[in-house]
């Protein structure tokens, strides 16, 4: 088990270890998170790096990670735990004729017919672990109240089996796409973390470190491409994920130049609705076939 990092600095060299390239404010959340004991709440636009933050914590604090996908319709009974009922009903057969309900109920309500879920697992682990709520705007309110207790005092109460303490203290995030406003409550228990997409020359930085041979006037004008993409109206613009993709695809190419022609070939790397695609190819792929220098697009 990796100690945790005494310093803000020691958090951003232990991201950057693991292939993580984190701002400032990534780094000083990430370091009070693992002093406080308090969760972080991370929102920011789909493709910013929220998920990829908790991965990657997990790895510089040599923690399991535990992730709960969240959505729509989403209860107790898949975030924390259900009943066996399959193995309660074969022990209900199995017990002696003329047993009373009240042994019968005692012996069935036991741990061992306990399914335990995301939300348990991370509760009862023997060793502390990285918690991943990954995009909680998904969910309803009640949900959100239901996550409270979790996130205050790190205990379930069960009603068969009383209260579940956390064994350990875990590394607890929040991710949320912005998709609706998330409770006052829920957020005054949590650090905040707004992750935004990143400024070009971070951005640079990024696929340099996942993609080094790729020669860098294609790494720079792919960046300041991805740029102009994500200026335009479109129903999904290319995440950070997808510039590394991208750029992956030129390195397999060979690509040493990042013309019009290229990126026409390409472009589904980056742009994944059709009408999107139209919108893409109009506004930047002209933009690539003149000889002027890249810039961002008119509104």
């Amino acid at each position: 088990m990796a100690a945790a990092p005494d310093s803000v600095d020691a958090v951003t060299e232990g991201l950057r270890s693991v292939g993580y390239l984190p701002g400032e404010s990534t780094s000083l959340v990430s370091y009070l998170a693992t002093k406080l004991g308090k969760p972080i709440l991370v929102e920011g636009p789909a493709g910013v790096g929220k998920t990829e933050l908790a991965k990657a914590l997990a790895k510089v604090l040599d923690r399991r990670l535990v992730r709960l996908q969240c959505y729509e319709g989403l209860d107790e009974a898949k975030a924390l735990y259900e009943w066996n009922y399959r193995k309660q009903l074969l022990r209900i057969q199995a017990e002696a004729e003329g047993t009373g309900w009240r042994e019968v109920q005692d012996d069935i309500f036991g741990e061992e017919f306990l399914l335990s879920r995301p939300l348990m697992d991370a509760i009862t682990s023997e060793k502390p672990i990285v918690l991943l709520i990954d995009e909680i705007d998904k969910t309803d309110q009640e949900f959100e109240a239901m996550l409270l207790e979790v996130l205050s005092d790190f205990q379930i109460s069960i009603p068969e089996l009383g209260r579940v303490e956390a064994r350990t203290r875990p590394v607890v995030l929040l991710t949320s796409n912005n998709s609706r406003e998330l409770t006052e409550a829920l957020k005054r228990r949590c650090l905040y973390l707004w992750l935004d997409y990143p400024e070009l020359e971070h951005e640079l930085e990024i696929v340099r470190l996942h993609a080094p041979e790729l020669p860098e006037t294609v790494a720079r004008k792919l960046v300041e491409v991805i740029s102009m993409v994500r200026e335009l109206d479109l129903k999904k613009p290319p995440s950070i994920a997808e510039s590394i993709d991208w750029a992956r695809a030129l390195l397999l190419l060979g690509a040493q130049d990042l013309d019009a022609d290229v990126f026409r070939q390409t472009m589904s790397v980056i742009v994944k609705h059709r009408t999107d695609i139209d919108i893409v190819a109009e506004r930047v792929g002209v933009k690539l076939d003149g000889p002027a220098s890249l810039a961002s697009p008119r509104p």
